[in-house]
């Protein structure tokens, strides 16, 4: 059977996930972090889009594509490096994905598409690419949001989430007030809506 193109791009993506070498345990398996996190966006996709397009899909798959390869350290500190960091991960990720996807056989316009939403241009505007931010502040606030907010004072913890809220849609909102947080976690959650209003 030939696989199709969606399939091929797909298991290109995850063998370079499967390249991080930092690693995850997760129910007592350890894995690349980069694969397993791919498959926590993939999962919340599956929730907030009833029947999602290949580009989309792979998108989504491929927001953190190779990112270890170039640490936050490389840039310098404070809010510019983090994000003139992000844009440049956004714009390599974009890149890698489309090049994959049109050596898989997709069109040039679909690969630009998926490279698009990578790089979250249309924010706010366009479905797929809010559906890219979407998760991504899903997957933050499910798996990493307990242990940073251990690291960052309090009052730059509760503009953090203010400012990751604003970027969600209303759907993203639901499915994230409905996550299991501590309940210092969820008194920061509450803070930081408080004062969104």
């Amino acid at each position: 059977m030939n696989e199709t193109p969606y399939h091929k791009a797909l298991q290109a993506l995850d063998s370079l996930h499967a390249e991080d070498p930092r690693r995850v345990t997760v129910d007592e398996e350890s894995q690349p972090l980069e694969l397993w996190h791919a498959g926590r966006m993939s999962a919340w996709l599956e929730r907030l889009v009833d029947e999602p397009g290949e580009c989309l899909r792979l998108a989504v798959r491929a927001q953190h594509l190779k990112r270890w390869e170039v640490p936050r350290d490389d840039y310098p500190e404070g809010r510019v490096g983090y994000l003139t960091w992000r844009r440049d991960q956004g714009q390599r990720a974009g890149e890698l994905t489309a090049e994959i996807m049109r050596e898989a056989g997709y069109a040039d316009g679909d690969a630009d598409d998926s490279a698009r939403m990578i790089r979250k241009q249309g924010l706010g505007r366009d479905p797929g690419t809010q559906a890219v931010e979407d998760c991504a502040c899903l997957v933050f606030l499910e798996n990493y949001f307990a242990d940073f907010s251990q690291q960052v004072d309090h009052a730059h913890l509760v503009r953090i989430v203010q400012k990751t809220w604003r970027k969600m849609s209303p759907q993203a909102h639901e499915l994230a007030l409905a996550l299991p947080m501590s309940d210092s976690a969820r008194a920061v959650v509450e803070e930081a809506l408080a004062g969104t209003g």
